[in-house]
């Protein structure tokens, strides 16, 4: 039973993990087009401190390393760790429907690789 929390603890964290990216991908979106200036940054970091998407983001990050923490106490990390790669395929994945990114065959065959090493893992 303790391995199944612990791995809907990981999926958790993985999820929250997934909808910060998303959501601070969103709201950097919103910024509109900013120059890389050092004197332009300080406000674009200010904007981006107030923006509601990014605030959620960071909310999520945070909740995501707190839920993580539980999970190191309670599992090896050699078995948790590469777990946390299930993220970057739903990243993907979801970047691709809602942000209309381009995700090519050499990601697609990079994020199967990637599935296959995860399942490897979850069943050791």
């Amino acid at each position: 039973m303790t391995k199944y929390v612990i791995l809907g603890l990981i999926l958790l964290d993985v999820l929250l993990n997934v909808a910060g990216q998303l959501s601070l991908k969103f709201g950097m979106s919103k910024m509109g087009n900013f120059a890389l200036g050092a004197t332009e940054l300080a406000g674009v970091f200010l904007r981006a401190a107030l923006n509601p998407y990014v605030i959620v983001g960071l909310f999520c990050y945070g909740t995501g390393f707190l839920v993580w923490l539980i999970v190191l106490a309670k599992a090896e990390v050699s078995y948790a760790y590469p777990m946390i790669s299930l993220g970057y395929v739903l990243t993907a994945v979801l970047a691709w429907q809602l942000f209309g990114e381009n995700v090519t065959f050499g990601r697609m065959a990079g994020i199967l690789v990637t599935c296959l090493g995860v399942f490897l893992i979850a069943r050791s």
